[in-house]
């Protein structure tokens, strides 16, 4: 008997005391309303072609396109890849793990590589990097970017707690941060002169960042509360943030600008049960102890929406098998659309005519 309750106390000892590295903050999420209205479910991405990277490589995460039309990924060991033909074909091996992905207006790749920070590449064994620190902190978190017309580049980072490097990769480390709930995520501007300087902070995951037209407003997705920014760069409301789209059915993750004026966010999964326990943050470290198995992730539910500056929802595009896996961004190129994934073996590619 006396063994027994040893046991019991060992156990009830390392639920509350063994040291993790989650440190929940209490939130509550808003209610969420599913896959209705403008989200009401639908299959319309079956029709896609799953286009497998070679020599079982996985995690297209993001896609850019060059002046000259060429289409570019990468895959989570670092190898980047032109995928506008049948196949991919492997360019160079980059190494990191390269997440966001946008041509320059001089053709310049540039690379927010979550493990080493922006980058630049112009060509075979040409990668270097441009911002690794801000005043001198590491950016160990780079997400997504995107490219203005001077050349500034304004790039995301999800967490400034949780190196993805040392924390068993991105998927893994995305969770923790959105588990934990801490606002460390923010938006970094690198100007063409050198100078980088935070302009937006205080997010949950920063992830998806996207320009619009004009250049006046940046769109910034907030993976872990679910919603979409917008925060002005230029004009009267200059430095103004604002919640463009709120309470969405899923996370959303990388933000492509179409050109004309809308935009395609993916969502990397629908909302999780687990959200009900966000108020209580005692229970969640707990639950962090038990480890992998009892843990959120993210639920394989492929989706990809567009919508305009103004937050209205144009199209809702799904894949509730899950087929594609973990959905993370995607655009249309020319005649074709393509979707892209964070760990699977493939992309998706369908002719625009498919499209609903």
């Amino acid at each position: 008997m006396r063994y027994f309750i040893g046991l019991i106390l060992i156990g009830l000892a390392y639920l509350l005391f063994w040291p993790v590295p989650v440190e929940p903050v209490a939130h509550k999420m808003p209610e969420d309303q599913g896959f209705t209205g403008d989200f009401a479910e639908n299959n319309a991405l079956d029709t896609l072609d799953l286009i497998a990277l070679p020599d079982g490589q996985i995690g297209p995460e993001d896609i850019a396109v060059l002046p000259d039309g060429a289409i570019y990924t990468t895959s989570l060991s670092g190898n980047l890849y032109r995928i506008d033909g049948a196949e991919p074909v492997e360019i160079d091996q980059l190494g990191g793990r390269p997440l966001g992905l946008k041509a320059g207006p001089d053709g310049v790749l540039y690379i927010a590589d979550s493990f080493r920070g922006l980058m630049r590449w112009t060509g075979p064994g040409t990668l270097e990097s441009v911002v690794s620190d801000i005043d001198g902190a590491p950016v160990i978190y780079a997400n997504q970017l995107d490219v203005a017309q001077d050349g500034t580049v304004y790039f995301s980072n999800s967490s400034d707690r949780f190196d993805p490097e040392t924390m068993g990769g991105t998927k893994p480390t995305s969770v923790l941060t959105i588990w934990e709930q801490s606002d460390t995520g923010y938006v970094t501007k690198h100007s063409p002169d050198g100078v980088t300087k935070k302009i937006a902070d205080g997010f949950v995951y920063t992830n998806g960042v996207a320009l619009s037209p004009d250049e006046d407003f940046l769109l910034i997705a907030e993976t872990g509360r679910a919603r979409i920014h917008k925060l002005w760069l230029s004009g009267p409301k200059a430095g103004r943030r604002e919640v463009l789209l709120d309470n969405l059915p899923g996370y959303p993750d990388n933000i492509e600008a179409q050109g004309d004026g809308t935009y395609w966010v993916a969502f990397a999964s629908p909302r999780v049960p687990a959200e009900a326990l966000m108020p209580y943050p005692l229970l969640r470290k707990l639950i962090w102890r038990l480890g992998p198995m009892v843990r959120p992730k993210p639920i394989h539910r492929g989706m990809m929406v567009q919508f305009d500056g103004d937050g209205d929802i144009l199209r809702s595009l799904q894949d509730p098998d899950g087929r594609l896996g973990i959905t993370t961004g995607g655009k249309i190129v020319g005649d074709q659309f393509y979707v892209m994934t964070l760990d699977s073996p493939w992309f998706g590619r369908m002719a625009v005519t498919q499209m609903p």
